[in-house]
């Protein structure tokens, strides 16, 4: 397990321990590699594990009765998922599958919890973290809300560009249309719908899963216009999203 300190040592979540400490945590974690469209997890799994995606994207959802399935969140490198088991929530409220052949680390949920109660700094960062990631939902929340299909399209564009320093970006979409459709709330035709009026709107030239951005200040007009916060947002600028980004240099 020291070989994945160098992947994982600069994660927010683990910023605030020492080496030592984290590889004592890393001693009594697995890793798992899971092929995309591998089901890691089912809804009312025991909640005993603690995930974190070292590489991939691995998608948490629900189903309905009728058997619909509504995707919750997608995570990417970096972030991290199970966490609900450390409240004291027996039994995992989504799945989770991959959406791409990913690399994950599971960490016994009392492991944490141990250090949690040893070191109170690293209690407060996995506080910090889990609060980002609610507050990241909580974002996708309004969004759905109040913004229409073509601006959810944009600001999820958006956040996979890697800076605000240039006005132009080429990127690749992380993964397929109707993966992201379902993420974004909408229905795989509404996506498609919405991407030709943002086509239309704020001047990109899309080919496949390659978007061409020419003007960012174009997009974040139009997209942040129906949203609390303004781009770069701080949603945009964690973490997570850099490891996602696919853009083209």
């Amino acid at each position: 397990m020291k070989a994945l300190l160098p992947k994982i040592k600069d994660f927010s979540l683990f910023s605030q321990i020492k080496p030592m400490v984290l590889d004592h945590i890393l001693a009594h974690a697995q890793v798992r590699h899971k092929k995309a469209g591998e089901v890691i997890l089912t809804p009312e799994s025991d909640n005993e594990k603690f995930y974190i995606v070292v590489s991939g994207c691995v998608k948490l959802f629900k189903e309905t009765i009728d058997g619909a399935e509504a995707v919750v969140d997608i995570v990417s490198s970096g972030g991290f998922f199970g966490e609900l088991g450390m409240s004291g929530m027996a039994h995992m409220p989504y799945g989770a599958e991959a959406v791409e052949d990913s690399e994950l680390i599971s960490i016994p949920r009392f492991i944490l919890e141990e250090e949690i109660l040893r070191n109170g700094l690293f209690g407060f960062n996995v506080l910090r973290e889990i609060t980002r990631q609610k507050n990241h939902r909580d974002m996708e929340i309004e969004h759905r809300t109040v913004q229409s299909a073509p601006q959810r399209i944009g600001c999820f564009l958006l956040k996979l560009c890697r800076s605000a320093e240039t006005d132009a970006a080429t990127l690749h979409l992380p993964y397929d249309k109707n993966t992201i459709a379902s993420q974004l709330g909408m229905t795989p035709e509404t996506f498609s719908r919405g991407l030709t009026r943002l086509r239309e709107e704020a001047g990109l030239h899309i080919r496949g899963a390659c978007v061409e951005i020419k003007s960012i200040r174009q997009l974040s007009t139009y997209t942040c216009s129906s949203c609390s916060s303004s781009f770069p947002c701080t949603d945009h600028l964690t973490a997570e999203t850099q490891w996602h980004s696919k853009v083209l240099d």
